[in-house]
């Protein structure tokens, strides 16, 4: 098992059970689309069941008004295009394997849809009427490059295959980057305040982990302390007792 601090240089993690399982879903899903995509306009309006943007994808007026509470979730596994997909299902892999192997397969889902869905309910809270689509795990993803950075901070990362940087920096200037692109209004088709979220979210529960832990350890050292004033005492009335088990003054 991978520690804290540890520098680690394979550029290709092994592909672990939860996120194998994720990359295949998000794929077939993408697959599916396309297909869909490639069929008439005219076949699709027809039959609008077919768009899965429609009822898939999030939509923050509709998740409030009509209650499409499902859209939280679902809009995790479409995507807009070839390059969309493969970089988030690539960074998938690059960083989630290893907090797969950290986690185990559990909680690594577990993780993954907290800060998918919870960047896309934060999404919804700050942008109540609008009925643009937002489609992508991007928000699981930053979610996730947080964590790493968390967990494996000293560790390289590769900018462009070339560029070592720290995993701890990257996540910061990834985020600086987000942040600055959100306030800015830049390149606005990126919902870069989903990416702000996953990252808010990751923060929150990792936050909220160590706090736990934190208690747990108090608690222990407690319960620690407790018993060996019990076992000094046991030790002390036995001390005072003779051989033949008789109390002595």
């Amino acid at each position: 098992m991978a520690r804290y601090g540890e520098v680690v240089y394979s550029f290709f993690p092994p592909l672990t059970r939860m996120v194998k399982t994720l990359v295949i879903i998000t794929a077939g899903v993408f697959a599916v689309t396309y297909v869909l995509g490639s069929l008439p306009s005219a076949t699709l309006q027809y039959y609008c069941w077919l768009a899965p943007v429609s009822y898939l994808g999030l939509r923050p007026y509709m998740v409030l008004h009509r209650f499409y509470i499902w859209e939280p979730v679902t809009y995790l596994f479409l995507h807009g295009g070839f390059f969309h997909i493969f970089f988030n299902l690539f960074a998938l892999w690059m960083f989630g394997a290893d907090l797969e192997r950290q986690w185990g397969p559990r909680k690594f889902a577990r993780y993954y849809f907290l800060t998918g869905v919870g960047a896309g309910v934060l999404d919804v809270l700050l942008r109540p009427s609008s009925l643009a689509p937002v489609i992508g795990c991007s928000g699981a993803i930053y979610g996730i490059l947080l964590a790493y950075g968390v967990l494996f901070p000293n560790r390289p990362i590769y900018l462009w295959m070339i560029i070592p940087i720290k995993a701890k920096w990257f996540v910061a200037l990834m985020g600086g980057i987000e942040l600055l692109s959100e306030l800015s209004g830049s390149a606005p088709g990126i919902s870069h305040l989903a990416h702000l979220g996953g990252i808010l979210i990751g923060f929150i529960y990792l936050r909220g982990r160590g706090l736990t832990y934190r208690a747990e350890l108090r608690y222990h050292d407690w319960r620690r302390s407790k018993l060996k004033r019990q076992f000094d005492s046991y030790m002390r009335r036995q001390e005072k007792k003779d051989d033949s088990g008789r109390w002595i003054n």
